[in-house]
């Protein structure tokens, strides 16, 4: 678990705690993603889920306390499917097919937490509430580059292949996706997943084409 010990899962927010305070921290979520959090006050949130802001109290101590359960949920969730994904083994191509499959896996389900991480990383990270979440990016950052280097090692990926650079181009190209992705559109995840392997993993020019 992200920065905790013996604390229990948090899941994701539709589905963590009581129905009540998971409608609430789902709401919050999209309030958040959507306006940006700082723009964003506890009365909105409140008013968006019908009832008064003291209420809303009753359930998290503060808004800082609701974007960090939101973001823990996503975040403990993403590494530990990032983790099965290496574990699993096969080849460093096959990896990175796995751990691009599980972002977009992990995004369909906390799509407004990328959101919030991709749009106010710059804003948390000055937070000491949000200190965790360095140390984060530097476990999957980690996980990604090993893959990556493997393959370059074998001859599998380019030898002038940048792993770090390459990781983030992956990485804020999938975040970005949440800007107009669609659950209930024509695309799913999944087949967003696979194209997004095709141009990463072979490009979009033709073999031979002029």
């Amino acid at each position: 678990m992200i920065g905790r010990d013996a604390a229990e899962p948090v899941g994701t927010p539709p589905e963590s705690g009581s129905g009540r305070r998971a409608q609430l921290l789902s709401i919050a979520a999209e309030l958040f993603a959507r306006r940006g959090f700082a723009a964003t006050t506890v009365r909105e949130v409140a008013e968006s889920a019908g009832i008064l802001s003291g209420s809303l109290y009753h359930h998290f101590e503060s808004k800082e306390a609701m974007v960090d359960e939101i973001l823990r949920a996503y975040l403990d969730e993403q590494l530990a499917a990032f983790r099965r994904t290496v574990e699993a083994g096969g080849d460093p191509r096959s990896r990175l097919e796995g751990l691009i499959r599980a972002s977009f896996t992990v995004l369909r389900r906390h799509r407004w937490a990328v959101a919030i991480l991709h749009n106010e990383i710059g804003h948390l990270a000055g937070l000491e509430r949000f200190a965790y979440l360095e140390q984060v990016n530097r476990e999957f950052e980690l996980i990604w580059i090993r893959v990556l280097r493997e393959g370059r090692s074998r001859g599998i990926f380019r030898a002038e292949l940048n792993p770090r650079l390459t990781h983030r181009f992956i990485r804020d190209s999938i975040a970005s996706v949440v800007r107009w992705y669609n659950p209930r559109g024509r695309m799913s995840a999944q087949t967003i997943a696979e194209q997004y392997i095709r141009i990463f993993c072979d490009g979009v020019v033709v073999t031979g084409a002029a």
